[in-house]
């Protein structure tokens, strides 16, 4: 198997979903920001990222979901590590995450899973995030 595809495993007879996604940083006029996604129908602010297609290397499932969440076109900077939970479904998910760069804004276009999108001064972003787990990875940006 390619390195980066991991494909969905199971633990007992549960299945872990695979996604991935990026903390999406630039230099702001105030200083560094982060890039959150709203969801309306968690009603969540979270890191944008998705569920990898069959066969798709991670590195890939984290810069499509980014663009296709966003409308920006970014680049890998580093690894910023993996969160598990159970998920909204009550399935487990295994995210990677990556820290990336925006090359290119093609536009964002709000639709029915990602509504607002929202650059966040870093010291802010904690009390804009929903989750826990999303807070801990603001130390892999910093």
């Amino acid at each position: 198997m390619a390195e980066g595809v991991a494909p969905a495993r199971a633990r007992g007879d549960v299945t872990v979903v695979r996604a991935a996604g990026g903390l999406v940083r630039r230099q702001g006029e105030h200083g560094p920001e982060v890039l959150l996604v709203h969801r309306p129908k968690y009603g969540d602010w979270t890191f944008p990222k998705g569920k990898a297609d069959d066969d798709e290397l991670d590195e890939d499932c984290a810069l499509r979901e980014v663009g296709e969440e966003t409308g920006l076109r970014c680049r890998l900077e580093e690894g910023a590590g993996t969160t598990e939970y159970v998920d909204a479904k009550g399935q487990q998910k295994r995210v990677r995450w990556w820290v990336m760069r925006p090359l290119e804004d093609n536009g964002f276009l709000p639709n029915d899973e990602i509504d607002e999108l929202r650059w966040v001064f870093l010291g802010d972003a904690a009390r804009v995030l929903t989750y826990d787990r999303d807070v801990a990875l603001l130390d892999r940006v910093r």
